[in-house]
Protein backbone atom coordinates (compact mmCIF):
# COMPACT_ATOMS: atom_id res chain seq x y z
CA UNK A 1 0.00 0.00 0.00
CA UNK A 2 2.86 2.37 0.78
CA UNK A 3 4.50 1.61 -2.57
CA UNK A 4 1.28 2.50 -4.39
CA UNK A 5 1.14 5.78 -2.46
CA UNK A 6 4.71 6.70 -3.36
CA UNK A 7 4.12 5.85 -7.01
CA UNK A 8 0.97 8.00 -7.00
CA UNK A 9 2.86 10.93 -5.45
CA UNK A 10 5.61 10.57 -8.06
CA UNK A 11 3.10 10.57 -10.92
CA UNK A 12 1.26 13.59 -9.55
CA UNK A 13 4.53 15.49 -9.07
CA UNK A 14 5.72 14.62 -12.58
CA UNK A 15 2.47 15.86 -14.11
CA UNK A 16 2.48 18.97 -11.93
CA UNK A 17 6.12 19.66 -12.85
CA UNK A 18 5.27 19.31 -16.52
CA UNK A 19 2.26 21.60 -16.39
CA UNK A 20 3.45 24.26 -13.94
CA UNK A 21 7.18 23.85 -13.26
CA UNK A 22 7.52 26.71 -10.78
CA UNK A 23 4.56 25.65 -8.67
CA UNK A 24 5.74 22.05 -8.47
CA UNK A 25 8.77 22.80 -6.31
CA UNK A 26 6.86 23.45 -3.09
CA UNK A 27 4.95 20.12 -3.07
CA UNK A 28 8.13 18.29 -4.07
CA UNK A 29 10.10 19.81 -1.20
CA UNK A 30 7.28 19.13 1.25
CA UNK A 31 7.16 15.49 0.23
CA UNK A 32 10.92 15.16 0.47
CA UNK A 33 10.88 16.83 3.90
CA UNK A 34 8.26 14.34 5.12
CA UNK A 35 10.18 11.37 3.77
CA UNK A 36 13.39 12.75 5.24
CA UNK A 37 11.77 12.91 8.68
CA UNK A 38 10.77 9.26 8.33
CA UNK A 39 14.29 8.34 7.28
CA UNK A 40 15.80 10.18 10.23
CA UNK A 41 13.37 8.56 12.65
CA UNK A 42 14.07 5.11 11.25
CA UNK A 43 17.81 5.73 11.33
CA UNK A 44 17.70 6.12 15.10
CA UNK A 45 17.23 2.39 15.48
CA UNK A 46 20.48 0.66 16.41
CA UNK A 47 22.88 -0.81 13.88
CA UNK A 48 21.74 -2.61 10.77
CA UNK A 49 18.09 -2.31 11.76
CA UNK A 50 18.31 1.48 11.51
CA UNK A 51 19.71 1.30 7.99
CA UNK A 52 17.05 -1.19 6.94
CA UNK A 53 14.23 0.92 8.33
CA UNK A 54 15.45 4.21 6.83
CA UNK A 55 16.31 2.87 3.36
CA UNK A 56 12.74 2.86 1.94
CA UNK A 57 12.34 6.50 2.95
CA UNK A 58 15.62 7.50 1.31
CA UNK A 59 14.84 5.71 -1.94
CA UNK A 60 11.32 7.16 -2.00
CA UNK A 61 12.74 10.65 -1.51
CA UNK A 62 15.12 10.10 -4.44
CA UNK A 63 12.22 8.89 -6.60
CA UNK A 64 10.16 11.98 -5.77
CA UNK A 65 13.07 14.24 -6.71
CA UNK A 66 13.69 12.39 -9.94
CA UNK A 67 10.04 12.49 -11.03
CA UNK A 68 9.80 16.22 -10.41
CA UNK A 69 12.99 16.97 -12.27
CA UNK A 70 11.96 14.68 -15.13
CA UNK A 71 8.69 16.59 -15.53
CA UNK A 72 10.49 19.93 -15.59
CA UNK A 73 13.11 18.60 -18.00
CA UNK A 74 10.40 17.25 -20.35
CA UNK A 75 8.68 20.62 -20.25
CA UNK A 76 11.95 22.28 -21.26
CA UNK A 77 12.23 20.03 -24.31
CA UNK A 78 8.79 20.92 -25.63
CA UNK A 79 8.90 22.81 -28.94
CA UNK A 80 6.32 25.42 -27.87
Amino acid sequence: MVIVGIVAVCVVLAVLAFLVPRLSRHPERGTQRTLGAGSRAGGKAPGVLGRLISKPFRSSSKAVGRSGSAGRRARGHMPF
